[in-house]
């Protein structure tokens, strides 16, 4: 690769990058939005249920918990060191955990209002500050909107 391919690489990675935390308990549709908002915003992905897997680390304790917004946190870092956007989709429940994290821009799942682990369901905070408030499930076409959306006001 030439000098000139390489300085386009460098301009189009000056581009704004974020970390996206989309979050809400289990079964609220952090998955589905995620996995089709990486599509059109083509940035990288992390789901906690695959990233725990990779760790085998099926701790749900407090400590367990804290170690996994870690662990998702230091996949976004590698990811915006990369010049990268990145979402990562996971329940997030405390504020702890929230603050943790460090999302520059937070969509909350509100879709239901029980998810499917009582113990979840008992320690999770209602979040007092997020960008993004989802109350109901999205069409494709919905999500499209939205992604389009997110880049029209966080990507300029």
């Amino acid at each position: 690769m030439g000098r000139t391919s390489w300085r386009r690489l460098e301009i189009s990675f000056g581009e704004k990058r974020l970390r996206i935390l989309i979050m809400g308990l289990p079964g609220s549709g952090k998955t589905h939005l995620a996995r089709r908002l990486q599509i059109h915003l083509n940035c990288a992905w992390y789901n906690a249920d695959k990233i725990r897997e990779m760790a085998n680390d099926w701790d749900f304790t407090d400590a367990g918990r804290r170690r996994q917004s870690e662990r998702m946190n230091n996949l976004a870092v590698f990811e915006g060191s990369r010049a990268r956007t990145v979402i990562c989709d996971f329940v997030c429940p405390t504020g702890e955990t929230r603050k943790r994290f460090n999302a520059e821009l937070t969509i909350w799942m509100d879709t239901i209002e029980e998810g499917r682990f009582d113990n979840t369901n008992k320690i999770f905070e209602t979040p007092e500050d997020v960008d993004y408030r989802i109350q109901g499930f999205m069409s494709d076409e919905a999500i499209l909107e939205f992604a389009n959306t997110l880049k029209e006001k966080h990507f300029v």
